[in-house]
């Protein structure tokens, strides 16, 4: 193929592409059921507390819907979950978020393991702020899937703006309080993962 022509194909593949973002939209899709639904008890969990964001908080997060709770076990355990629904894309992530507000990261690695079928892709990282500590695990979840790491993120994004017109997705994060070491917070966590996350896919979109 001759320069000119592969000038040619290049022009018209910039062209259709300049075309398809031009007249591509994506579609909203709501989330399958409201929060405020969401069990209150669980599994020998029970709700402790709800909090709701200030207007300013929600102007920067910008979910289409949310849930932050604390639960506490028959041990007297407590694990904080939040769910932040975006039906066209844009999550702030604890790695750009917490910082922010005083925390510092001390550890973070991803790991995964299976719950309710699937292997479940997430984020294990320790914080500090003065003298506090928690544990955080976090995920991502687009149509089913989970996803650990931004790059993954936006790739998957991109897959499912191109192939279903789609750019919902769900941000995921337990939190325990490292006051009985880390391992037995990272236990709680994964068992209130167990217990819940069949509740959690029934309010997301697949």
């Amino acid at each position: 193929m001759t320069s000119s022509r592969r000038f040619a194909v290049l022009y018209v593949l910039l062209a259709l592409t300049g075309l398809y973002l031009h007249f591509h939209a994506d579609m909203l899709v709501p989330a399958k059921r409201p929060f405020r639904e969401f069990p209150a008890r669980n599994q020998g969990w029970r709700m402790v507390s709800q909090s709701g964001f200030s207007a300013a908080v929600l102007d920067i997060l910008k979910p289409t819907d949310y849930l932050a709770r604390s639960y506490a076990d028959a041990e007297g355990g407590y694990a904080s979950l939040y769910i932040g629904f975006h039906n066209a894309g844009g999550v702030h992530t604890p790695r750009h978020c917490l910082p922010g507000n005083g925390w510092y990261r001390i550890s973070e690695k991803e790991t995964s393991f299976f719950v309710n079928g699937k292997l479940l892709r997430f984020v294990r990282a320790v914080y500090q702020k003065g003298e506090e500590k928690e544990l955080f695990l976090y995920w991502y979840q687009m149509k089913g899937k989970s996803l650990s790491d931004e790059y993954s993120l936006k790739l998957q994004e991109i897959i499912n703006s191109v192939l279903y017109r789609r750019r919902d997705l769900a941000f995921i994060r337990i939190s325990m309080p490292l006051d009985s070491g880390e391992e037995e917070a990272y236990a709680r966590g994964l068992r209130f993962i167990r217990d819940f996350y069949p509740s959690i896919e029934t309010f997301l979109p697949q």
